[in-house]
């Protein structure tokens, strides 16, 4: 169990009185070997307490690198804005995955410790502040809101991380479950942009998906894991089922999981237009002093997480893709071929790999061999599938 201590805020580029502050934290890991050590660095602008509240974060997933760029772009325009609420910035959210190179391949997805996924296992806090909250809730929806953040920043201060990844997330869940927008920027292998939020947070997140440009919205109230964006998010609706009669329990943290196209796709012009989408959805919310622009028209509709179909290999080979990702397929369509340089009989070396819905191609694999079994492309469908057995997110 380790202390959970913030250490050297500096204050940054302090201006004249009227103006909002820069500050920059650094969060000491616990060490679980001697000699090493890892840190959280947060940016913080405007004031402490102050609404709206947003939380951003880039590279839970700590091989994908296009947010590490977008959150740099935004701190830089973040620093000469004048933020009237408060935001808060983490450019690099996973230091321990940031440092898993083997032999020259980076592994920032999983844990090398345990094989486990950095975007898992958060904790479910909502039991935690039901607790604390029932039999207390009433008619007025901003009191409770105000009453159950504070269950939780309770119920998260009771919680005490056993080693350095679950302190991580310890840290980064306390950062923005009080949030009332939070940002998780990522990346696919090769892809569109496209977003993950909860069905309740939709159209509420519209402007930001027609902002992003983004091709694909996936929603759903419970995709397994859990993932960060609903460990910050599902608490709410989770306490609205459970309390609602006692009083109006809104959505109070809108939390969406930003897929910024694939891990090659890092370069200033795309990372600068991300930010600046970002930062318009920032002013249109009051969070950032501006003036709010018209909207773009949005480039998708919303579509069930549940609805989102897998291309999976039936066997190992080349893959030979004959779809790009942003390309819209009937079921039935040959997406991609799997190709046996090996077979005996050339002609036979091929299996077509068609789509089992009709859709977007919304990602596809960033590797050109896959083994049985191996993720080759995901296809955006609009109508829900029939339950597999599993979580719907693709671990």
């Amino acid at each position: 169990m380790f202390p959970l201590l913030w250490q050297n805020s500096t204050p940054l580029n302090p201006r004249k009185e009227e103006a909002l502050p820069h500050s920059v934290e650094t969060h000491p890991l616990p060490s679980e070997r001697i000699g090493t050590s890892r840190s959280l660095t947060v940016h913080r602008f405007g004031t402490p307490g102050t609404r709206p509240k947003v939380y951003i974060q880039a590279g839970l997933h700590a091989d994908e690198t296009p947010g590490f760029l977008t959150a740099h772009h935004l701190i830089r325009r973040l620093a000469s804005a004048r933020v009237l609420g408060e935001v808060v910035v983490v450019p690099v959210a996973n230091p321990v995955g940031l440092s898993q190179v083997v032999k020259g391949t980076h592994v920032g997805r999983y844990a090398l410790n345990d094989g486990g996924n950095f975007n898992r296992g958060f904790a479910d806090l909502a039991e935690a502040a039901q607790a604390r909250v029932q039999g207390r809730l009433g008619p007025d929806a901003a009191a409770n809101v105000a009453l159950i953040r504070g269950a939780l920043r309770d119920a998260h201060a009771e919680v005490r991380p056993g080693d350095e990844i679950a302190a991580m997330k310890h840290a980064l869940l306390g950062l923005a479950l009080d949030a009332d927008l939070v940002l998780d920027l990522h990346c696919d292998m090769e892809a569109v942009v496209h977003l993950y939020t909860g069905d309740a947070l939709w159209p509420e997140l519209a402007d930001l998906a027609a902002d992003l440009g983004a091709e694909a919205v996936l929603l759903a109230s419970d995709s397994g894991g859990p993932p960060f964006d609903e460990a910050c998010s599902a608490t709410w609706w989770r306490l609205s089922e459970r309390l609602g009669a006692e009083g109006p329990v809104p959505p109070a943290c809108a939390a969406v999981t930003v897929e910024l196209r694939g891990k090659a796709d890092v370069d200033d012009a795309r990372a600068t237009a991300d930010a600046e989408a970002i930062l318009r959805t920032l002013v249109r919310r009051g969070v950032v002093e501006g003036d709010p622009v018209p909207l773009p028209d949005p480039a998708c509709e919303a579509t069930p997480l549940a609805g989102l179909a897998r291309v999976i290999a039936p066997a190992s080979g080349v893959i030979a893709f004959r779809r790009s990702v942003g390309d819209r397929v009937e079921a039935g369509e040959t997406v991609a071929e799997i190709v046996d340089p090996t077979a005996k009989d050339p002609d036979a070396a091929r299996i077509a790999l068609t789509a089992p819905v009709a859709g977007l191609v919304m990602a596809r694999s960033n590797v050109r061999f896959a083994g049985r079994g191996d993720l080759i492309a995901s296809i955006a469908g609009a109508a829900a599938l029939p339950a597999s057995g599993r979580g719907l997110l693709f671990d």
